[in-house]
């Protein structure tokens, strides 16, 4: 059973969405990637986008690490409901709304994204048979929605390519944890690479 890792609701239960529909994230590749982020500094804090969120659980666990809002966009009823229950929970226990549950597709929903919309860590998990070209395009309507010094992860099966980045997303680190491959990405800054500037990290396979 997927479990709320850490923080405000540490160790409380999700509800799981029922049947093979989705690919839920294991607790411990859940685990290494909030290490990681907060290690970047990346949760406190921030809006947070979850796209195809299936159960919810990267968003609310983001929501139960001092998040400030967070948005789960699943298009899924069966999906949707059950991110609805666990956003209530994670609600219920900071006391306030900060989690917020859209059923929608994720390209449409990035297309009526008010045009100030932004936000500062992006979590994109894609069913695995979701085209890559399909996977490109939403990268490129979400790069018109990203803070400056955003952080966009995206999950994907070991065994498919590495995403083809727009020009605006530059991406930093990558890790592989069995048969799950993360990719983590940022805004493209010209300005930063003529300083001198370094990425974050760089992580081999």
């Amino acid at each position: 059973m997927s479990r709320i890792i850490a923080g405000a609701a540490g160790g409380t239960p999700l509800t799981a969405v029922p049947g093979s529909l989705t690919r839920p994230t294991t607790d411990r590749v859940k685990e290494a990637l909030f290490s990681r982020l907060d290690a970047f500094g990346a949760i406190a804090g921030a809006r947070v986008l979850d796209l195809y969120a299936g159960s919810g659980a990267l968003g609310v666990e983001s929501g139960s690490r001092g998040a400030a809002s967070v948005d789960l966009v699943e298009s899924d009823a069966k999906a949707s409901a059950v991110c609805q229950r666990n956003a209530d929970l994670i609600n219920g226990v900071l006391g306030r709304k900060a989690v917020t549950v859209h059923r929608s597709k994720v390209e449409p929903f990035l297309e009526r994204a008010a045009e100030a919309a932004a936000w500062d860590l992006v979590f994109l998990d894609p069913p695995y048979p979701l085209e890559e070209a399909a996977v490109t395009s939403v990268l490129q309507k979400l790069c018109a929605h990203l803070a400056p010094g955003a952080v966009v992860v995206v999950e994907r099966s070991s065994r498919s390519p590495e995403p083809v980045w727009p020009e605006a997303l530059t991406r930093f680190a990558e890790k592989k944890y069995g048969e799950t491959r993360l990719w983590f990405a940022e805004p493209f800054v010209p300005d930063a690479i003529d300083a001198g500037d370094v990425p974050l990290t760089q992580d081999g396979a």
